[in-house]
């Protein structure tokens, strides 16, 4: 059993009522997540509502036969009776105003799954049916089975415009959430606030559950996913494997650093590597690892507690001066910077960092990596996102870079990776279907660099 749950824009409550609709289920069923697109905060809620990873289908990064593989991993991990897939944006958005690359519809296509579609019906009701029928047959391969109306202004207006889709666009509306602040999230710069950072975050997913469960058919819904066929024919490996040799890796994870993708470690398991985490808010040095990955999240909330563990910050600089391999994303590249607004922090690289007002980059990207590093070969071709409010000032000096960007924006001038030693610190977040080597290359650089 799966579906989809998109919506017919941003802002229509897709992740309160996605999230909720898990919750709901989960009393009954072994719900495994799924989330459209590049995203790294929405997946923290549906772990909690669920109790599962909550786990990236993307079509920038994926082929159809990984985006199916990578559903199949999860639910086979999971031992899930169902899979429910939020999207992102609108269901139609992509990278392209005509294609379907990087869109939700992409990933229903993929998956050969049903859509229930979510729409803001604040003040309508014939005119949701004109919506509903316009999604519908822009593309007749998407099939939407289901309508959720949100934002109902009262009892009367849900059944008006209930009526309305029903008979005019010929679609059974399976749910009607009332307008609620109670059911509001907080949200900053990059999106919704991570579920980890949010106090009685618990008691929230729960009342969205409660919500879900009294205004939404439930019935209905796994009527329709029964309703699946099965997934289409194809399948393709994830990442590269082919490392023997056992390795430790460090993994920076806590309240600061949040962004990883549970199929990079799962990657990285499978080359003989031994996840070992640790927190450089909390802890007062590295691990005895063979190689560190510091990924994405909020430095700069945190700057203040990251500055204050000095002893952190000189054992990363210790480690990185030995030569040992570090790899490091957005907010990790912040954190080995000389500065965060000010703050101090590594000085893995003498650059600092500060926030800005607006955003810096927020696309899909293209790199080619300019020489050999610890995670790619000169030559090769890997895709993944950037979205940060941050820059990183290196003045008028001329760093060496490990990537040059095809698509997207970088550090600068179009190059990212800064490398020194066997560390690379990028602006880019990778996914490893979208850089199956990431994983086998890591860690036989980490073995290789620990023999010498």
């Amino acid at each position: 059993m799966r579906a989809v749950i998109a919506g017919t824009g941003s802002a229509v409550g897709k992740t309160t009522i996605s999230t909720g609709i898990m919750r709901a289920l989960s009393d009954e069923y072994n719900v495994q997540p799924f989330k459209a697109g590049p995203d790294y905060i929405d997946p923290t809620y549906h772990g909690l509502a669920t109790g599962n990873f909550s786990r990236n289908l993307d079509s920038f990064f994926m082929s159809d036969g990984q985006i199916r593989e990578g559903f199949e991993n999860g639910m086979k991990i999971s031992g899930a009776d169902m899979g429910l897939v939020e999207g992102v944006r609108g269901l139609y958005e992509g990278i392209s105003a005509l294609e379907d690359v990087g869109s939700t519809a992409s990933i229903a296509k993929a998956l050969n799954a049903p859509v229930i579609l979510i729409l803001n019906s604040r003040s309508l009701v014939k005119s949701a049916a004109a919506i509903v029928i316009g999604f519908k047959t822009l593309d007749p391969s998407i099939k939407v089975e289901g309508v959720i109306l949100n934002y109902v202004k009262n009892r009367k207006h849900y059944l008006k415009a209930k009526e309305a889709v029903e008979k005019l666009a010929n679609t059974p509306v399976i749910g009607g959430i009332p307008r609620n602040e109670a059911i509001r999230v907080e949200e900053r710069h990059l999106g919704l606030v991570p579920a980890i950072e949010r106090e009685n975050i618990l008691q929230s997913i729960e009342k969205w559950g409660t919500v879900m469960a009294e205004n939404v058919d439930l019935d209905a819904l796994i009527s329709i996913m029964k309703k699946s066929d099965k997934l289409p024919e194809g399948r393709k490996p994830l990442w590269l494997e082919g490392n023997k040799k056992r390795v430790k890796i460090g993994v920076a994870k806590d309240e600061v650093f949040t962004f990883y993708y549970k199929e990079n470690f799962e990657a990285l398991e499978a080359n003989n590597a031994k996840i070992v985490p640790f927190s450089p808010l909390h802890d007062s040095e590295v691990p005895d690892v063979d190689g560190i990955y510091i990924g994405g999240g909020y430095p700069e909330i945190f700057a203040k507690g990251l500055e204050s563990n000095e002893s952190m910050r000189n054992s990363i600089y210790k480690y990185y001066n030995e030569g040992n391999p570090i790899y490091a994303e957005c907010g990790g590249l912040m954190y080995l910077s000389k500065s965060i607004n000010n703050r101090n922090m590594c000085n893995v690289f003498s650059y600092p960092s500060k926030m800005t007002k607006n955003v810096q980059a927020l696309s899909y990207v293209i790199s080619e990596a300019q020489k050999d590093n610890i995670i790619l070969k000169k030559g090769d071709i890997f895709r993944g996102h950037e979205f940060h409010y941050s820059k990183v000032d290196i003045g008028n000096s001329k760093p060496e870079f490990a990537f040059k960007i095809i698509r997207g924006k970088g550090i600068f001038g179009s190059n990212d990776g800064l490398m020194a030693k066997n560390t690379v610190a990028s602006y880019v977040h990778t996914h490893v279907a979208a850089c199956p080597q990431f994983a086998l290359n890591f860690t036989r650089n980490a073995h290789l660099i620990d023999e010498k």
